[in-house]
Protein backbone atom coordinates (compact mmCIF):
# COMPACT_ATOMS: atom_id res chain seq x y z
CA UNK A 1 0.00 0.00 0.00
CA UNK A 2 1.84 3.60 -1.07
CA UNK A 3 2.14 6.09 2.14
CA UNK A 4 0.37 9.37 1.02
CA UNK A 5 2.26 12.59 1.58
CA UNK A 6 0.26 15.52 1.96
CA UNK A 7 1.88 18.45 0.18
CA UNK A 8 0.67 20.64 3.04
CA UNK A 9 3.11 18.80 5.72
CA UNK A 10 5.94 18.76 2.69
CA UNK A 11 5.75 22.44 2.96
CA UNK A 12 5.65 23.30 6.24
CA UNK A 13 8.88 21.79 7.39
CA UNK A 14 10.78 24.34 5.22
CA UNK A 15 8.64 27.44 6.70
CA UNK A 16 9.44 25.83 10.05
CA UNK A 17 12.91 25.68 9.77
CA UNK A 18 13.17 29.32 8.07
CA UNK A 19 11.41 30.52 11.39
CA UNK A 20 13.62 28.91 13.63
CA UNK A 21 16.70 31.07 12.06
CA UNK A 22 14.80 33.65 11.17
CA UNK A 23 14.31 33.73 15.27
CA UNK A 24 18.21 32.81 15.99
CA UNK A 25 19.14 35.65 14.18
CA UNK A 26 16.64 37.79 16.15
CA UNK A 27 18.48 36.74 19.43
CA UNK A 28 21.92 37.29 18.09
CA UNK A 29 21.21 40.33 16.89
CA UNK A 30 19.46 41.73 20.64
CA UNK A 31 22.57 40.37 22.38
CA UNK A 32 24.76 41.97 20.40
CA UNK A 33 22.79 45.24 20.84
CA UNK A 34 22.21 44.53 24.22
CA UNK A 35 26.22 43.88 24.56
CA UNK A 36 26.88 47.28 23.07
CA UNK A 37 24.31 49.26 25.32
CA UNK A 38 26.32 47.15 28.19
CA UNK A 39 29.38 49.14 27.02
CA UNK A 40 28.22 52.63 26.05
CA UNK A 41 26.52 52.63 29.98
CA UNK A 42 30.31 51.26 31.29
CA UNK A 43 31.49 54.39 29.35
CA UNK A 44 29.38 56.49 30.27
CA UNK A 45 29.93 55.26 34.31
CA UNK A 46 33.61 55.92 33.95
CA UNK A 47 33.49 59.20 32.28
CA UNK A 48 31.14 60.42 35.33
CA UNK A 49 34.00 58.81 37.70
CA UNK A 50 36.61 60.34 35.89
CA UNK A 51 34.60 63.76 36.00
CA UNK A 52 34.15 63.66 39.91
CA UNK A 53 36.52 65.72 41.83
CA UNK A 54 38.19 63.84 44.38
CA UNK A 55 37.31 63.78 48.07
CA UNK A 56 38.39 66.65 50.11
CA UNK A 57 38.45 68.04 53.66
CA UNK A 58 36.00 66.04 56.38
CA UNK A 59 35.09 63.73 53.56
CA UNK A 60 38.55 62.82 52.66
CA UNK A 61 39.99 62.30 55.96
CA UNK A 62 36.78 59.83 57.09
CA UNK A 63 38.00 57.98 54.25
CA UNK A 64 41.32 57.72 55.55
CA UNK A 65 39.91 56.95 58.94
CA UNK A 66 37.40 54.09 57.85
CA UNK A 67 41.21 52.54 56.03
CA UNK A 68 43.02 53.07 59.56
CA UNK A 69 40.17 51.22 61.42
CA UNK A 70 39.80 48.55 58.77
CA UNK A 71 43.54 47.76 58.96
CA UNK A 72 44.06 47.49 62.54
CA UNK A 73 41.14 45.49 63.73
CA UNK A 74 42.06 43.48 61.35
CA UNK A 75 45.38 42.75 61.84
CA UNK A 76 45.22 42.62 65.38
CA UNK A 77 42.03 40.42 65.49
CA UNK A 78 43.85 38.06 63.40
CA UNK A 79 46.87 38.47 65.89
CA UNK A 80 44.77 37.71 68.73
CA UNK A 81 46.31 34.18 69.71
CA UNK A 82 49.95 35.40 69.59
CA UNK A 83 49.10 38.57 71.71
CA UNK A 84 47.74 36.26 73.80
CA UNK A 85 50.72 34.03 74.44
CA UNK A 86 52.94 37.48 74.71
CA UNK A 87 50.45 38.83 77.29
CA UNK A 88 50.92 35.05 79.30
CA UNK A 89 54.83 35.20 79.20
CA UNK A 90 55.14 38.73 80.20
CA UNK A 91 52.70 38.48 83.30
CA UNK A 92 53.98 34.89 84.31
CA UNK A 93 57.37 34.35 83.10
CA UNK A 94 57.91 31.97 86.07
CA UNK A 95 55.21 29.71 84.20
CA UNK A 96 55.27 30.77 80.20
CA UNK A 97 59.07 30.04 79.80
CA UNK A 98 59.25 28.33 77.34
CA UNK A 99 59.30 30.67 74.15
CA UNK A 100 56.44 31.74 72.25
CA UNK A 101 55.56 27.89 70.64
CA UNK A 102 55.88 26.50 73.80
CA UNK A 103 53.61 29.40 75.44
CA UNK A 104 51.00 28.29 72.59
CA UNK A 105 50.98 24.42 73.83
CA UNK A 106 51.50 25.41 77.04
CA UNK A 107 47.91 27.77 76.33
CA UNK A 108 46.05 24.73 74.40
CA UNK A 109 47.15 21.88 76.80
CA UNK A 110 45.77 24.15 79.95
CA UNK A 111 42.73 25.69 78.67
CA UNK A 112 42.06 24.67 74.87
CA UNK A 113 42.45 26.33 71.66
CA UNK A 114 39.63 28.93 72.57
CA UNK A 115 41.82 30.65 75.21
CA UNK A 116 43.84 31.49 71.97
CA UNK A 117 41.19 33.99 71.31
CA UNK A 118 40.70 35.65 74.41
CA UNK A 119 39.94 39.20 74.10
CA UNK A 120 39.83 39.10 70.66
CA UNK A 121 36.12 41.43 70.86
CA UNK A 122 38.16 44.47 72.91
CA UNK A 123 41.06 43.34 70.54
CA UNK A 124 38.88 44.14 67.26
CA UNK A 125 36.93 47.26 68.60
CA UNK A 126 39.81 48.93 70.20
CA UNK A 127 42.34 48.84 67.68
CA UNK A 128 38.99 49.68 65.35
CA UNK A 129 38.74 52.65 67.24
CA UNK A 130 42.43 53.56 67.84
CA UNK A 131 43.42 52.80 63.99
CA UNK A 132 40.99 55.52 63.12
CA UNK A 133 42.33 57.92 65.16
CA UNK A 134 45.77 56.78 64.29
CA UNK A 135 45.61 56.90 60.78
CA UNK A 136 43.36 59.70 59.94
CA UNK A 137 44.59 61.98 62.54
CA UNK A 138 47.89 61.65 60.94
CA UNK A 139 47.36 62.06 57.34
CA UNK A 140 45.05 65.41 59.25
CA UNK A 141 48.29 66.65 61.32
CA UNK A 142 50.51 66.11 58.34
CA UNK A 143 48.43 68.13 56.01
CA UNK A 144 48.12 70.50 58.90
CA UNK A 145 51.88 71.07 59.75
CA UNK A 146 52.49 71.27 55.83
CA UNK A 147 49.78 73.84 55.35
CA UNK A 148 51.73 75.87 58.21
CA UNK A 149 54.94 75.91 56.53
CA UNK A 150 54.74 75.41 53.04
CA UNK A 151 55.44 72.70 50.87
CA UNK A 152 59.05 73.12 50.67
CA UNK A 153 60.09 74.00 54.18
CA UNK A 154 57.61 70.66 55.06
CA UNK A 155 59.60 68.25 52.23
CA UNK A 156 63.00 69.44 53.90
CA UNK A 157 61.64 68.79 57.24
CA UNK A 158 59.35 65.98 56.59
CA UNK A 159 60.88 63.56 59.10
CA UNK A 160 60.40 65.91 61.98
CA UNK A 161 56.88 66.14 60.40
CA UNK A 162 55.98 62.49 60.21
CA UNK A 163 57.03 62.03 63.76
CA UNK A 164 55.45 64.82 65.04
CA UNK A 165 51.76 64.24 63.30
CA UNK A 166 52.74 60.69 64.24
CA UNK A 167 52.85 61.32 68.21
CA UNK A 168 49.67 63.83 68.12
CA UNK A 169 47.63 61.33 66.17
CA UNK A 170 48.80 58.44 68.72
CA UNK A 171 48.20 60.48 72.04
CA UNK A 172 43.89 61.20 71.27
CA UNK A 173 43.64 57.41 69.63
CA UNK A 174 45.12 55.95 72.93
CA UNK A 175 41.85 58.03 74.68
CA UNK A 176 39.80 55.86 72.81
CA UNK A 177 41.77 52.62 72.83
CA UNK A 178 42.92 52.92 76.04
CA UNK A 179 39.14 51.11 77.91
CA UNK A 180 39.35 48.50 75.75
CA UNK A 181 42.59 47.57 75.88
CA UNK A 182 42.27 47.63 80.08
CA UNK A 183 39.51 44.81 79.50
CA UNK A 184 41.47 43.08 76.96
CA UNK A 185 44.27 42.42 79.54
CA UNK A 186 42.13 41.49 82.56
CA UNK A 187 40.58 38.90 80.53
CA UNK A 188 43.92 37.54 79.45
CA UNK A 189 45.74 37.68 82.73
CA UNK A 190 42.60 36.45 84.83
CA UNK A 191 40.52 34.07 82.50
CA UNK A 192 37.72 33.95 85.37
CA UNK A 193 37.35 37.93 85.50
CA UNK A 194 34.55 37.83 83.16
CA UNK A 195 32.68 36.00 80.03
CA UNK A 196 33.56 38.85 77.27
CA UNK A 197 33.69 41.91 75.78
CA UNK A 198 30.87 43.50 77.39
CA UNK A 199 30.83 41.63 81.03
CA UNK A 200 34.43 42.71 81.43
CA UNK A 201 33.37 46.03 80.86
CA UNK A 202 30.89 46.56 83.05
CA UNK A 203 32.85 44.76 85.78
CA UNK A 204 35.52 47.21 85.41
CA UNK A 205 32.76 49.87 85.04
CA UNK A 206 30.94 48.69 88.43
CA UNK A 207 34.35 48.02 90.98
CA UNK A 208 36.81 50.43 89.76
CA UNK A 209 35.02 53.09 88.01
CA UNK A 210 36.61 55.41 85.10
CA UNK A 211 39.97 54.97 87.10
CA UNK A 212 40.14 51.24 86.36
CA UNK A 213 39.55 51.48 82.66
CA UNK A 214 42.52 54.18 82.83
CA UNK A 215 45.27 53.03 85.15
CA UNK A 216 47.26 52.51 82.02
CA UNK A 217 46.70 55.21 80.37
CA UNK A 218 50.47 56.45 81.71
CA UNK A 219 52.23 53.50 80.23
CA UNK A 220 49.89 53.20 77.43
CA UNK A 221 51.02 56.98 75.77
CA UNK A 222 54.66 55.55 77.41
CA UNK A 223 53.98 52.44 74.86
CA UNK A 224 52.28 53.74 71.84
CA UNK A 225 53.33 57.49 71.23
CA UNK A 226 57.07 56.12 70.72
CA UNK A 227 55.93 53.37 69.09
CA UNK A 228 53.50 54.98 66.54
CA UNK A 229 56.14 57.77 65.83
CA UNK A 230 59.08 55.18 64.89
CA UNK A 231 56.39 53.20 63.01
CA UNK A 232 55.20 56.10 60.84
CA UNK A 233 58.94 57.76 61.12
CA UNK A 234 60.54 54.85 59.89
CA UNK A 235 58.14 53.61 57.17
CA UNK A 236 58.15 56.61 55.63
CA UNK A 237 61.69 56.83 55.10
CA UNK A 238 62.24 53.13 53.98
CA UNK A 239 59.50 53.35 51.48
CA UNK A 240 60.70 56.10 50.34
CA UNK A 241 64.37 54.52 49.75
CA UNK A 242 62.39 52.07 48.30
CA UNK A 243 60.58 53.72 45.65
CA UNK A 244 63.91 55.19 44.95
CA UNK A 245 65.11 52.29 44.34
CA UNK A 246 62.55 51.08 41.71
CA UNK A 247 63.97 54.11 39.43
CA UNK A 248 60.67 55.05 38.06
CA UNK A 249 58.30 57.52 39.59
CA UNK A 250 55.65 56.23 41.80
CA UNK A 251 52.68 56.89 39.68
CA UNK A 252 54.28 54.12 37.47
CA UNK A 253 54.90 51.28 40.02
CA UNK A 254 52.01 48.99 39.76
CA UNK A 255 49.31 48.08 42.43
CA UNK A 256 51.11 44.58 43.36
CA UNK A 257 54.60 46.47 43.12
CA UNK A 258 52.94 49.17 45.66
CA UNK A 259 51.44 47.03 47.31
CA UNK A 260 55.23 44.80 48.10
CA UNK A 261 56.72 47.89 48.73
CA UNK A 262 54.11 48.61 51.84
CA UNK A 263 54.45 45.27 53.07
CA UNK A 264 58.39 45.70 53.46
CA UNK A 265 58.50 48.80 54.72
CA UNK A 266 55.91 48.11 57.33
CA UNK A 267 57.95 44.64 58.18
CA UNK A 268 61.03 46.72 58.98
CA UNK A 269 58.99 49.77 60.60
CA UNK A 270 57.57 46.94 62.63
CA UNK A 271 60.56 45.66 64.00
CA UNK A 272 62.01 48.79 65.23
CA UNK A 273 58.56 49.86 66.71
CA UNK A 274 58.30 46.82 68.20
CA UNK A 275 62.05 47.20 69.94
CA UNK A 276 61.49 51.32 70.71
CA UNK A 277 58.02 50.19 72.72
CA UNK A 278 58.88 46.69 74.32
CA UNK A 279 59.38 47.72 77.81
CA UNK A 280 56.56 49.98 78.01
CA UNK A 281 54.39 46.94 76.72
CA UNK A 282 55.96 44.76 79.69
CA UNK A 283 54.50 47.55 81.88
CA UNK A 284 50.76 48.07 80.44
CA UNK A 285 50.45 44.48 81.10
CA UNK A 286 51.87 44.01 84.62
CA UNK A 287 49.64 47.40 85.58
CA UNK A 288 46.67 46.39 84.37
CA UNK A 289 46.28 42.52 85.57
CA UNK A 290 46.05 43.89 89.54
CA UNK A 291 44.70 47.01 91.14
CA UNK A 292 46.49 49.09 92.98
CA UNK A 293 46.88 49.99 96.38
CA UNK A 294 44.92 52.17 98.39
CA UNK A 295 45.87 55.73 97.53
CA UNK A 296 49.21 54.27 95.60
CA UNK A 297 49.74 56.62 92.39
CA UNK A 298 50.36 55.21 88.91
CA UNK A 299 54.20 56.63 88.69
CA UNK A 300 54.61 55.15 91.77
CA UNK A 301 53.29 52.03 90.57
CA UNK A 302 55.67 51.98 87.43
CA UNK A 303 58.66 52.53 89.12
CA UNK A 304 57.86 49.74 91.27
CA UNK A 305 57.49 47.65 89.13
CA UNK A 306 59.99 48.42 87.01
CA UNK A 307 62.62 48.51 89.74
CA UNK A 308 61.89 44.70 90.04
CA UNK A 309 60.94 43.51 86.69
CA UNK A 310 65.06 45.03 85.31
CA UNK A 311 66.46 45.27 82.15
CA UNK A 312 65.70 41.82 81.23
CA UNK A 313 62.61 41.80 82.58
CA UNK A 314 61.20 44.54 80.81
CA UNK A 315 62.43 42.80 77.47
CA UNK A 316 60.38 39.62 78.40
CA UNK A 317 58.01 37.90 75.36
CA UNK A 318 60.66 40.10 72.85
CA UNK A 319 60.54 37.15 70.33
CA UNK A 320 56.62 37.45 70.41
CA UNK A 321 56.25 40.81 70.10
CA UNK A 322 58.29 40.71 67.16
CA UNK A 323 56.49 38.65 65.26
CA UNK A 324 53.29 40.01 66.34
CA UNK A 325 54.17 43.69 65.77
CA UNK A 326 56.07 43.22 62.20
CA UNK A 327 53.59 41.24 60.83
CA UNK A 328 50.47 43.57 62.25
CA UNK A 329 52.47 46.29 61.44
CA UNK A 330 53.72 45.43 57.60
CA UNK A 331 49.86 44.50 57.36
CA UNK A 332 48.53 47.34 58.11
CA UNK A 333 50.71 49.48 55.76
CA UNK A 334 49.36 47.02 52.93
CA UNK A 335 45.54 47.62 53.60
CA UNK A 336 45.58 50.65 54.33
CA UNK A 337 47.21 51.92 51.30
CA UNK A 338 44.45 49.15 49.04
CA UNK A 339 41.56 50.54 51.07
CA UNK A 340 42.99 53.91 50.85
CA UNK A 341 42.77 53.30 46.45
CA UNK A 342 39.07 51.15 47.04
CA UNK A 343 37.90 54.39 48.71
CA UNK A 344 39.63 57.36 46.57
CA UNK A 345 41.01 58.30 49.58
CA UNK A 346 44.56 59.59 47.25
CA UNK A 347 44.65 63.18 48.29
CA UNK A 348 47.14 63.30 50.48
CA UNK A 349 49.58 65.62 50.26
CA UNK A 350 53.16 63.99 48.95
CA UNK A 351 56.34 65.12 50.70
CA UNK A 352 58.83 62.29 50.05
CA UNK A 353 61.69 62.85 48.02
CA UNK A 354 60.70 60.75 45.73
CA UNK A 355 59.39 61.13 41.48
CA UNK A 356 56.04 61.47 41.38
CA UNK A 357 55.61 62.15 37.50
Amino acid sequence: MAFYRSPLLASTFPIAAVSDRVDSAKNAAQAKVDSAKAQVNSAVANVKDAAKPPPTGADLYARFAIAGAVCCAVTHGALTPVDVVKTRIQLEPEVYNKGMIGGFRQVIAKEGGGALLTGLGPTVLGYALQGAFKFGGYEFWKKTFIDQFGIEAARENRQAIYLASAGIAEFFADIALCPLEATRIRLVSQPTFANGLLGGFARIAREEGVKGFYSGFGPILFKQVPYTMAKFGVFEVVFEKAIQATGKPKSELSDGTLSALNLGSGLIAGFAAAIISQPADTLLSKINKTKGLPGESISSRLIKMAGELGPAGLFTGMGARLVMIGTLTAGQFAIYADIKRALGATGGVEIAKVQTA
